[in-house]
């Protein structure tokens, strides 16, 4: 918790203020029995009604002051904790976006959206407790057995007694509770991984009738989780009804010796109605401090869990200064990719050149690796043998940012935000102009079905462009990836979607652009790559064939069965 403390900085002021109204509020609080006492004996024992009434008036005053201290707390403690857990959201958010693909594979959405929404809450909610409690629940204890042994200091021994006994209840409870509670956020994740799956894959759940299957993996974990919670609840429960026993067994305690002394004219009546009155304030507090306790205990193990993520250091950096060399040249050296925590390598052995502007077609079976190797040239991963270059230039050897700001990527999966056609076009290059934008989207065979939409570039996009077909969501990302002008543009399968016909416009259309890219396709169909400068087939990681169509039909076996599957003898010929 003491490195997410620097996020406080900014509210030094309500970290302050906070605690102190609160202490001003406990003052108050601590005077009311002494208030009372004096109403006891001097008002009702007098027969002072005048007394009785300014005592009163003294004790509304009290809780009308007491009560402005209290918001004002309140007020402060919230802003504090607000604006702690919004600048510690913003900085985890920051983190996340440096670390690499490597980094988020290791740690998985999941878990990472448990800590920038739940764990952040429950944080946030810990400090604003804190400010508000931490300091208040035990001057309310320890000023109230100071006030015990001022009014008599053989009674207040009871209160020596019994707070010790609570501390160790209290505490106990806390060391006992504060790692469950870490584990309760990690069962959390599982619960959050599960339903997150379900989302996202409900056509392919209900396409296999896997409801109830579904259903029943989703109850296991969720039923983990609520037994693991319940358990733990139930040991964070004991400590109210044990903090009552002790606090009403001194109770009894003290009513018993307080009849002894006043039998014996040592002290008032007042004076055992105001002891009774600090015991109670002790039980309050002390519940308050269970209950806060509680509540830190899971603050502090979901602070553990989000200082974890903001220590991963971001495996990728790059200098400062981005790369120089021609204008999009890329070569692959004898490159070898291995993920983190995989038994081998995904890609081995693979070396190839493509000149500036040439056309490189990437074609292999499912798995084989296609996907892994043109994420290498962004650098998405870091090879683990071998070097890509660009321009001349180890990728490693770039600045991020000027490397990838050179490429346009249409990923596999078509990806859409939440907003307008424009302004998802705009990711591509904010600057763009009206007139670039239909250029791009005429380039991608998009234009039409864009200007058919009652509000054209402004037709607005739902979550993931669900309202749109599969086709036109690819569509619509190509004309982003254009919308740059990239010296290097890597079409991941993403034409799958799209008839022959339309993918031919389309891979005409990118060959006639002015700024001449490098153009990387990688696809399943051998018609979609075959007029390529240079095709690299793979299989199972390693490169099997390196060359043009009619060389690959002639050399590369594995490369000759795509291309028969596809197309029958007359089509050959």
């Amino acid at each position: 918790m003491r490195k997410l403390l620097v996020y406080m900085k900014g509210f030094r002021k309500e970290c302050v203020l906070g605690p102190l109204f609160k202490l001003l509020e406990a003052s108050f609080e601590l005077l009311v029995p002494l208030v009372m006492a004096a109403v006891i004996d001097t008002g009702i024992g007098g027969r002072d009604r005048e007394y009785i009434v300014r005592m009163c008036a003294v004790l509304v005053g009290l809780g009308i002051v007491g009560l402005a201290c209290s918001l004002t707390a309140q007020y402060f403690a919230a802003k504090a904790s607000v604006g702690f857990a919004a600048r510690l959201r913003a900085a985890l958010f920051g983190r996340i976006q440096s670390l690499s693909f490597s980094d988020m594979d290791v740690q998985g959405p999941s878990t990472l959206i448990t800590r920038m929404t739940s764990d952040i809450n429950q944080v946030q909610n810990g400090v604003n407790l804190a400010l508000r409690l931490l300091l208040r629940s035990p001057f309310v204890v320890l000023g109230a057995m100071v006030m015990a042994f001022t009014i008599d200091w053989k009674a207040a021994l009871i209160f020596a007694a019994v707070i010790p006994l609570l501390s160790v209840v209290v505490f106990g409870v806390m060391l006992w509770t504060m790692p469950r509670y870490k584990q309760v956020q990690g069962k959390l994740d599982k619960v959050l991984g599960t339903t997150r799956e379900n989302l996202t894959g409900v056509r392919v759940v209900r396409a296999f009738g896997r409801e109830e299957s579904e259903t029943e993996e989703f109850e296991r974990e969720n039923n983990a989780l609520t037994r693991l919670q319940v358990f733990v609840g139930r040991v964070s429960a004991l400590m109210n009804p044990m903090t009552y026993i002790l606090i009403n067994l001194g109770t009894m305690v003290l009513i018993w010796v307080g009849a002894l002394r006043v039998d014996t004219a040592v002290i008032t009546q007042g004076a055992v109605v105001a002891l009774l009155n600090y015991m109670s304030q002790i039980l309050v507090e002390l519940v308050k401090l269970a209950n806060l306790i509680i509540n830190i205990s899971k603050a502090l193990a979901c602070a553990n869990r989000i200082s974890g993520v903001l220590d991963i250091e971001p495996g990728m950096s790059g200098p400062p200064e981005g790369g120089r060399g021609d204008r999009a040249s890329v070569s692959f050296e004898n490159v070898e990719l291995t993920y983190k925590g995989a038994g081998g390598p995904s890609l081995s052995g693979i070396s190839f050149s493509a000149p500036a502007g040439s056309t490189v077609g990437i074609i292999g079976g499912t798995g084989s690796g296609k996907s892994s190797l043109i994420n290498l040239i962004p650098r998405f991963y870091d090879v683990t043998g071998g070097s890509v270059k660009v321009g001349g230039l180890d990728v490693k050897g770039w600045d991020l940012e000027a490397l990838r700001g050179r490429v346009g990527v249409v990923p596999q999966k078509a990806v859409l935000f939440t907003g307008t056609i424009r302004e998802n076009l705009l990711w591509g290059n904010e600057n763009a102009t009206e007139e670039e934008l239909w250029q791009a989207l005429e380039t991608a065979q998009a234009k039409e079905f864009v200007s058919g939409k009652p509000r054209g570039l402004d037709e607005p996009v739902e979550q993931g462009g669900r309202n749109f077909s599969g086709g036109q969501r690819q569509r619509l990302t190509i004309a982003r990836a254009l919308v740059r002008r990239p010296d290097i543009l890597m079409l991941d399968d993403s034409a799958s979607a799209l008839d022959f016909a339309t993918d031919l416009k389309l891979r005409q259309a990118i060959s006639r652009l002015p700024n001449g890219p490098t153009v990387f396709i990688v696809s399943q169909r051998t018609s979609s790559i075959q007029h390529a400068d240079i095709i690299v087939v793979l299989d199972n990681g390693q490169s099997v064939g390196v060359g043009s169509h009619e060389e690959l039909l002639e050399s590369c076996e594995v490369y000759r069965e795509i291309y028969e599957s596809q197309f029958d003898r007359g089509d050959r010929k």
